[in-house]
């Protein structure tokens, strides 16, 4: 029976950070699989060759120690521990999200802020903002400034990349980039509460005409998102469908920041 409820995003990648999580996942399975395999064949085939009713006489080995069983016991572990750190070594600082992503392409800055239940996204180089929709324009590295406005909450679109902690009073930030046009699933995967199930947001990933005729969309909204307007997405609700807002106040992502900075500065 297949697995119908299952989906495979970490397997279908669609930009280059994705791409290379791939094939690290694959790399350390098949590094692993060094000891599993020879480990499963032998837990069959041992009993087969040597359980009880295969042998008529009793089996009294001779010897206590071997030295070879020693060195092929410790030494295959030790050398795929020391195959394993290498990697991660290596990959920490290669995939690490605070790490510009190289392009001929200027990039592009998207605020994300973790509600209840639900993603604020803000584009202070547009001026405009929106809920549980984004846009970017292919093979554009974008910057993701990352916080909550409630508790922590992860960010995160698998088919790009990396996850990333929201959490309030912080900010964190991970770069992405879509190397096809498409619309891919993002959420939050860190549980928060009884709407965590609906907090999803779609990442459209379209040439720059296409992110053009997006951002001249959000601006054509009639909503503005203002204090009146911040106060009402403060409050809880599932399921949230996306909303665009034409306008926004250019400091509200750092003054989301401050509000729990203050209070966290405070406590200490």
């Amino acid at each position: 029976m297949s697995l119908s409820g299952c989906n495979y995003w970490l397997f279908d990648p669609k930009g280059p950070i994705a791409d290379e999580q791939m094939f690290l996942i694959i790399l350390c399975a098949a590094v692993m699989l060094i000891v599993v395999v020879p480990v499963t064949i032998m837990g069959v085939w041992f009993p087969l060759r040597y359980g009880k009713g295969k042998r008529t006489e009793e089996y009294q080995p001779d010897w206590e120690h071997s030295n070879k069983i020693e060195a092929v016991v410790w030494g295959i572990p030790i050398l795929i521990i020391i195959a394993l750190a290498t990697i991660t070594w290596i990959t920490s600082h290669s995939l690490d999200p605070r790490q510009p992503i190289e392009s001929d392409k200027p990039t592009m800055v998207v605020q994300v802020v973790a509600m209840d239940w639900k993603w604020l996204f803000i584009y202070p180089e547009q001026g405009i903002a929106s809920i549980n929709e984004m846009a970017m324009p292919v093979n554009t590295p974008v910057e993701f400034l990352v916080t909550s406005d409630t508790v922590m909450n992860s960010f995160f679109i698998p088919q790009l990349g990396t996850q990333i902690y929201a959490m309030s009073g912080m900010e964190n930030r991970v770069h992405l980039m879509a190397d096809e046009a498409g619309t891919y699933r993002g959420f939050s995967a860190n549980y928060s509460g009884f709407g965590f199930a609906g907090m999803k947001f779609d990442a459209i990933a379209t040439d720059q005409t296409g992110f053009e005729a997006w951002v001249a969309k959000v601006k054509a909204a009639p909503q503005i998102l203002d204090e009146s307007e911040l106060a009402h997405l403060r409050e809880k609700s599932r399921d949230v469908a996306p909303i665009h807002y034409a306008s926004v106040n250019p400091l509200l992502f750092s003054e989301i920041i401050e509000r729990y900075a203050g209070a966290l500065g405070n406590a200490r």
